[in-house]
């Protein structure tokens, strides 16, 4: 057993293959490794490896993804026609503040829950963000967040020693005790090719 290391192994984890003597272990292994037991469907077989099950599995899958695909194209918010004006009306306005806005396919779970609008009295965009610090494994959700708001003044409640809430301030620690100048925000670029020079 890769837990306890005392009994022998009798189950295998279809996630992170390793070996288990009891239930208990089982649990204490997904704890400790936060891992789900859910088998990977994704995961790369080597072509040694590869068996009549691997083929199987893969079918399998590709089919399921066939089914979902399927299911969203009959989903009735497709064909609704309110959410094709909103959608529309959404790129006219992004096109007219000379932003290429580009939406994912109804069924895509950040489709769903993008809440990124635009405010026609007050003429400007709430946008939807997604804030990522790498260094400290930590992701933020900002919804509503206008378009004239600075970045600086975005991040103030994240990465400012002074303004910042306690614990986030603790657990963006790394990027708090640098100084500002040192702190490098990048924006990802989708639909670029992989050996893009930007």
């Amino acid at each position: 057993c890769e837990t306890c290391g005392k009994e022998e192994a009798k189950y295998r984890c279809p996630r992170c293959m390793k070996y288990s003597c009891s239930l208990l272990c089982v649990k204490k292994h997904k704890l400790a490794l936060s891992c789900n037991g859910v088998r990977d469907k994704t995961a790369f077989v080597s072509v040694n490896e590869f068996t009549d099950l691997n083929l199987l599995s893969d079918y399998r899958f590709l089919e399921d993804v066939g089914r979902t695909a399927d299911a969203a194209a009959r989903h009735c918010l497709v064909h609704s026609p309110a959410t094709k004006r909103l959608l529309y009306c959404l790129r006219n306005k992004a096109r007219g503040c000379n932003i290429e806005l580009k939406t994912l396919p109804i069924g895509f779970t950040k489709r769903r829950e993008n809440s990124t609008t635009f405010n026609s009295v007050e003429n400007k965009f709430y946008w939807h963000l997604k804030l990522i610090f790498p260094h400290c494994h930590a992701e933020y959700t900002l919804k509503g967040v206008p378009d004239d708001k600075t970045l600086a003044d975005i991040l103030k409640p994240y990465i400012d020693p002074v303004e910042s809430d306690p614990v986030v301030c603790q657990r963006l620690k790394i990027y708090t005790a640098s100084p500002q100048s040192d702190v490098r925000i990048l924006m990802k670029i989708e639909n670029r090719n992989r050996n893009s020079i930007r």
